[in-house]
């Protein structure tokens, strides 16, 4: 084929590539744009591959690298901010393509690569293209190269562990350096360094990426570290955990913890949501219930509402308040996982809340226990069927008839979502909404009646309908039935608080995962949203989220799903990981404020020191480089638990305080007969 004719098509597809693979998503720095127009990716590519040179994704170069995705080398070099005059190092030349798009902004690059035959053949194409301004060095790029420094900017090609103390003292004073940084290989964030002084950096998360190991000296262990050369020693810094320990406030007894500059933290929040690490922990269940009972009377919480099904709650809910209970007779929580409610742990807080609600005159004022979640979709049906009874028979008739069509895989919910690929499940969608908005119809003349019993209907009708649809979504197996889920979280709580009236408060109990906001955790990059990040959506500073954690110790879990409940030890926490800075702070138990102290400026008044707050605003900021964080739901395995178990988060973006437990027990499932002896209102009795 005619040369020209090649280098013409080559052209024709750098600037597509240029519209709609860089402009199209944001890249703006025009001289980034001018210089991937010119500079010839199929250069850069093995031979046999240049007819894929100008697609959207990374392509193989030898020795286990990459060539990024046009994008990606765009995106790093835009977020460097680079001026003509500047002086760039780059750590992981690869084919070379990234310093030649360097070389046509900055004055100098200085490029690093550890694999020899890349450094020379990048060495090369340098030469045949005439770059005069690019220098290559063999060696690890973990060490930088120091007898060039400083660099105005510095920009890493592969995911280390840390951001490596060498390039860090590389940087000029001004400099930037963006460098992909995870806990493990698998995925990072790209995270932007500012040197603001001699001993003082700022660091910026830019998103999720996924890049092949940094190796070296100071990156990943792996063979043939070529190359490495001795650096001065970097000034010692504070230890992290040193730190956290001296930013904390330490917990000495969940039986009377001393909660005032909590209480002063969480100052006039409408929401208040307390996460647990482990739906089977002890320590959790007590906190949060030492906490929720300080709300109640000292902040006028009247609503709690917790990761449960409606009607499963919603017989604590009648027991607490000591109203007529308008439910089936089947002991609440005897489903999967049994143990994750009925425990002795929530016993304890249940009959404090009754006893609490004794106290109270106005009726209005009591506290209710309302279950958020929507996995109880066919004792739902039954609990919405026997609500109508009494309200309206007719409209239960017309109900049973409709809901009918859901009955079919009443034992199995999940082999619903089965049937959904047959198309069948539109019918039940349909008459599920319909019944939905004929309730929605009938609301005033419910509410005239009995305002609790409209609330009970509606909602049940809601989860009905969001139920029907999650369990469809579990079957494909997409983000849309976790996003369903919380969503319903959501508005089942926004819904109670207008019940409630615009004075109603609400505490909420439920896992980590769905409390702190998944917007700063790998979920974002799965497409997963979560009832905190709504929260925080809609009510701002008003939502206040509380994550909590732990090092070991034993934990209430399955194996499996549906399983038996076991009680299981909890491995130590991974050196890369949150929990592994709290063990090593030598603290037993604390409360870590993780808003900036400038943020919180009234706890002043309850005796914290202004290098306090210096010390917890450093913390925060070492603290918000994503890094790994535990999560034990209902189901736990040990034996994978890196994989089954840790996920990616920016502890202070995640919450706004964090409450740690170094080791903690398991909880006590209650037995078959705790509900002997008895009144006919206890919820638990068989």
């Amino acid at each position: 084929m005619d040369e020209n004719y090649l280098m013409q098509d080559y052209r024709m597809l750098r600037q597509e590539m240029v519209e709609n693979q860089l402009m199209a998503r944001g890249i703006l720095d025009q001289a980034v744009l001018d210089a991937m127009r010119k500079v010839p990716r199929e250069e850069f590519v093995p031979a046999g591959m240049a007819e894929f040179a100008y697609e959207d994704t990374p392509l193989p170069i030898g020795e286990g690298q990459t060539i990024s995705q046009p994008y990606m080398v765009a995106l790093m070099i835009e977020k460097l901010e680079l001026s003509p005059g500047d002086r760039v190092l780059e750590i992981g030349t690869g084919s070379g393509y990234g310093a030649a798009v360097l070389a046509r902004i900055a004055a100098e690059v200085y490029t690093v690569e550890r694999y020899h035959d890349l450094a020379e053949a990048a060495r090369e194409r340098f030469q045949q293209l005439g770059s005069a301004n690019i220098h290559v060095l063999h060696g690890d790029g973990t060490l930088g190269w120091p007898e060039h420094a400083p660099y105005n900017a510095i920009v890493v090609t592969a995911g280390g562990p840390d951001i490596p103390d060498p390039l860090r003292e590389q940087m000029a004073v001004g400099g930037r350096m963006v460098i992909p940084v995870g806990p493990t290989p698998r995925l990072q964030e790209l995270v932007r360094v500012r040197r603001i002084s001699e001993y003082e950096y700022q660091e910026e998360g830019l998103g999720s990426v996924q890049f092949v190991p940094l190796i070296g000296a100071a990156g990943w262990e792996g063979p043939g570290n070529e190359g490495s050369h001795e650096l001065p020693s970097a000034p010692p810094r504070p230890s992290l955990p040193e730190l956290i320990r001296k930013a904390a406030e330490p917990v000495l007894s969940i039986v009377r913890p001393d909660l005032g500059g909590l209480l002063e933290r969480i100052g006039d929040a409408r929401v208040v949501l307390l996460g647990d690490a482990s739906h089977g922990t002890a320590e959790f269940y007590e906190m949060r219930a030492r906490i929720t009972q300080e709300l109640i009377t000292r902040r006028d919480f009247t609503i709690v509402a917790v990761e449960a099904d409606w009607p499963d709650a919603a017989r604590i809910d009648h027991y607490v308040r000591n109203t007529p209970v308008i439910a089936p007779a089947d002991k609440p929580f005897s489903r999967f996982p049994t143990w994750m409610w009925a425990n002795t742990q929530m016993l304890s807080f249940i009959e404090w809340l009754r006893q609490y609600n004794q106290t109270i005159e106005s009726p209005e004022r009591s506290v209710g226990f309302y279950g958020l979640d929507l996995y109880s979709l066919y004792t739902s049906i039954a609990a919405a069927l026997t609500c109508l009874d009494n309200v309206d028979p007719e409209t239960a008739r017309v109900a049973r008839h409709r809901y009918g069509c859901l009955l079919p895989w009443e034992r199995d919910p999940a082999a619903y979502g089965a049937a959904a690929l047959s198309g069948r499940y539109r019918e039940c969608e349909q008459e599920v909404v319909v019944m939905l908005q004929d309730l929605m119809r009938k609301r005033l003349e419910y509410a005239a009646r009995n305002g609790q019993y409209f609330l009970s209907v509606v909602q049940k009708a809601r989860l009905i309908a969001n139920a029907e649809r999650y369990y469809r979504f579990m079957y494909y197996g997409s983000a849309a039935s976790w996003n369903l889920r919380d969503s319903h979280l959501f508005e089942t709580l926004d819904i109670l608080l207008n019940f409630r009236g615009p004075s109603s408060r609400a505490v909420v109990w439920a896992h980590n995962s769905h409390i702190g906001d998944a917007s700063a955790t790998e979920m974002a990059a799965r497409g997963e949203y979560n009832l905190g990040q709504m929260c925080r959506a809609k009510f701002g500073n008003g939502a206040y989220l509380i994550g909590f954690g732990t090092d070991h110790g034993t934990v209430a879990a399955a194996s499996d799903w549906d399983g038996p409940l076991e009680v299981k030890n909890i491995l130590p926490a991974h050196p890369k990981s949150y929990e592994w800075l709290c063990h090593h702070s030598g603290t037993e138990a604390f409360l870590l404020p993780l808003k900036p102290a400038s943020a919180q400026s009234r706890i002043q008044s309850q005796g914290q020191s202004q290098s306090q707050g210096q010390v917890r605003d450093q913390v925060r900021k070492e603290l918000l480089r994503q890094r790994l964080e535990r999560a034990i739901g209902v189901i736990y395995r040990p034996e994978t638990e890196l994989e089954s178990h840790y996920f990616l988060a920016s502890l202070p973006r995640q919450f706004d305080e964090y409450i740690w437990f170094d080791e903690t027990r398991a909880v006590t499932p209650l037995s078959p007969d705790a509900g002997k002896g008895m009144p006919e209102t206890f919820p638990f009795r068989a």
